[in-house]
């Protein structure tokens, strides 16, 4: 019996030996992939989230300055729009996000504009590009919290060049929530017809974001 139970011993260590050397981390899934939650401090202010790049890329609008009327946009960035898996996979089911998603939208400056339309030419072709990054926009839905602006908060953590703010007072409706409300009050909120992963639900299956 004890040769027996040296020899489980043995092989428990040996396992335990190679997934050390391997890098294998034996923790139970659930563990790692633990949803991201809004952090907000003791004055109601949004804390920048941290590790969105690793969610699902949604798309990246563009509304250069050089095509607009009297050269200004309002947002003359790229939009580079990330959310968490899981919400997406709800928005896909349901047409709804779930509460408590949170949707990050990095900003970054278009490279280096050589033609009058803000456009420059590189080995593919004349285009536009991405430049510096340039700020940090937020939304986050928390029906009890946002309720007076469709479940939906937003928030400002800068147009310009990192370090960005650590935190953001929600913008006002002026700001933020109005357009929102008179635009896409009946897409959750979201602008959904800029991003085709999420706009043509009938061509996109889960599997496809795994």
């Amino acid at each position: 019996m004890k040769k027996y139970l040296l020899a489980i011993i043995g092989g428990l260590g040996l396992v335990a030996a190679i997934s050390l050397l391997l890098n294998i981390n034996t923790r139970p899934i659930a563990a790692q992939d633990k949803p991201f939650t809004a952090q907000f401090d003791s004055d109601g202010k949004l804390k920048r989230p941290t590790g969105y790049r690793a969610w699902v890329f949604v798309g990246a609008p563009l509304t250069p300055n050089a095509l607009q009327l009297g050269g200004k946009a309002n947002f003359p960035e790229y939009h580079h729009v990330y959310i968490e898996k899981r919400n997406v996979d709800a928005y896909l089911k349901t047409g709804e996000f779930p509460e408590g998603t949170v949707i990050v939208k990095e900003l970054t400056r278009v490279l280096n504009p050589t033609f009058p339309d803000g456009s420059r030419t590189e080995p593919s072709g004349r285009g536009y590009f991405n430049g510096e990054y340039n700020g940090m926009d937020v939304t986050v839905k928390d029906s009890k919290r946002f309720a007076q602006t469709n479940n939906w908060g937003f928030f400002n953590f800068g147009h310009h060049a990192w370090p960005l703010e650590e935190s953001s007072k929600e913008a006002s409706v002026s700001e933020c929530a109005g357009c929102h409300i008179a635009n896409v009050a009946q897409t959750d909120m979201t602008w959904i017809q800029f991003y085709p992963l999420l706009r043509d639900k009938e061509h996109v299956s889960g599997s496809q974001l795994q």
